[in-house]
């Protein structure tokens, strides 16, 4: 759905926007103009986990407990962190006034850490506070380590239609490389409840794991169909910055090894009845994740939560805001009223490549006119980039679609670096 604008006079009558500046500031006359608002969803991100894996560059820390060791989820401040994430949500409203959300993400960290009781105070109190829509998605980031059945029945009855369950791979000895808490037992365990649970769940694969032979991935594959999951998300391992992994890496297959099971991969999950709708995602008619694609098609999100990340859109400017990353730190903002860490506009030479490199994700592409519209730009702006890129096939073009070829998909970062 898409959202006409407010004259700046009905969003500046909200008041002030506390950390965020001023409504008024946001809504005077910059560099672009929107005719239009994209969708809006709401990230929110519960920053602990059990364990932090050696491969992770996400904003997690291990629960720990009095002691300095890990601890169990008891040693959260879970109702202080709940109220925290209202403080900054009632900080936020007045950037999202009149606006109605359409998703909802519960990412980390392990959101399936908070207890049943706590979650359904988070997402009873979010609706009493925002626009949430009726038939919202609404998805919970869990990890099987964390499975009970009454614990998630229990989440099912507060809201949560989706979950996201990160497997990794149903290898013991590729999870224990993994750091993972679980084992292929409980990975098992969980989708079972998972299927008895709800009707729309995603199961989180990696491939290119330490020691992974194609011969172990097709195994991994049958495996992971034999659950006939309504989507699916495959992520290359990757070695990133400041992560265990990337002061100590492990060995890992080699780029061929790795090209020849992505497409072991696309192939396999093709013929499984799968279409592979952006570079790691994965659906069954029907079961596209609303909440992912609005972040591709360069829709906006709201983030609370220590360290989230947002994207809100003005009439005639972009922001991009980032919350404080530290969970104490967070808490103490959110109480003082300043959660806020970062905000910046997106300049008018930064918009298209934030744009591509979302949008040329999608398999599909995107529309020529959302381009626009998402961005105050005209085509011509990337004009130069657009014939570079279909000199070198990496795009297909006509006047109502751009689309990555299969070579473009192949080669993504080549292809963003053009609009850079």
């Amino acid at each position: 759905m898409v959202i006409p604008i407010k004259p700046a006079g009905a969003l500046a009558s909200a008041g002030r926007a506390s950390a965020h500046g001023t409504i008024t500031a946001h809504t005077q006359p910059g560099a672009i103009t929107l005719a239009a608002l994209p969708p809006l969803s709401l990230y929110v991100h519960f920053p602990w986990c059990v364990k932090k894996c050696p491969y992770c560059d996400f904003n997690s820390h291990a629960v720990t407990g009095a002691s300095g060791i890990s601890g169990t989820a008891a040693a959260i401040p879970e109702a202080r962190y709940i109220d925290a994430l209202m403080r900054d949500l009632e900080l936020s409203l007045p950037l999202i006034w009149g606006r109605r959300i359409h998703s909802i993400f519960f990412g980390g960290g392990t959101p399936s850490l908070l207890s049943p009781k706590g979650f359904e105070r988070l997402i009873s109190e979010i609706r009493s506070r925002s626009g949430l829509e009726a038939d919202a998605e609404i998805t919970l980031e869990a990890n099987p380590g964390t499975f009970e059945a009454e614990k998630f029945a229990a989440y099912r009855a507060s809201g949560v239609n989706r979950l996201s369950i990160g497997i990794q791979s149903f290898n013991d000895v590729q999870l224990q490389a993994l750091g993972r808490i679980h084992g292929s037992a409980e990975a098992i365990n969980a989708i079972k409840i998972a299927q008895s649970l709800f009707d729309n769940f995603n199961l989180d694969l990696m491939y290119a794991l330490p020691g992974q032979t194609p011969a172990q991935l097709q195994r991994e594959l049958d495996t992971a169909l034999g659950f006939n999951p309504p989507h699916l998300s495959y992520y290359h391992l990757t070695l990133e910055p400041n992560t265990l992994f990337a002061k100590y890496p492990p060995t890992l297959p080699d780029d061929d090894s790795a090209a020849q099971m992505q497409s072991l991969i696309e192939a396999r999950l093709s013929q499984a009845g799968y279409a592979h709708y952006e570079t790691s995602a994965y659906a069954k008619q029907g079961h596209t994740s609303r909440h992912n694609i609005n972040y591709w098609r360069f829709g906006d999100y709201l983030g609370i939560g220590a360290g989230a990340h947002g994207k809100l859109s003005f009439a005639h400017r972009i922001l991009r805001t980032t919350k404080l990353r530290q969970p104490e730190s967070y808490m103490t903002g959110c109480e003082a009223g300043a959660p806020l860490a970062e905000e910046r506009e997106v300049g008018i030479k930064e918009l298209p490549f934030e744009y591509m490199m979302n949008a040329l994700r999608l398999t599909e592409g995107f529309a020529v006119r959302e381009f626009g519209e998402r961005t105050g730009l005209t085509l011509a702006a990337v004009e130069d980039a657009l014939n570079q890129a279909e000199r070198k096939g990496l795009i297909t073009r006509d006047h109502l679609r751009i689309t990555p070829t299969a070579r473009g998909r192949l080669f993504l970062n080549d292809l963003l670096q053009l609009f850079l």
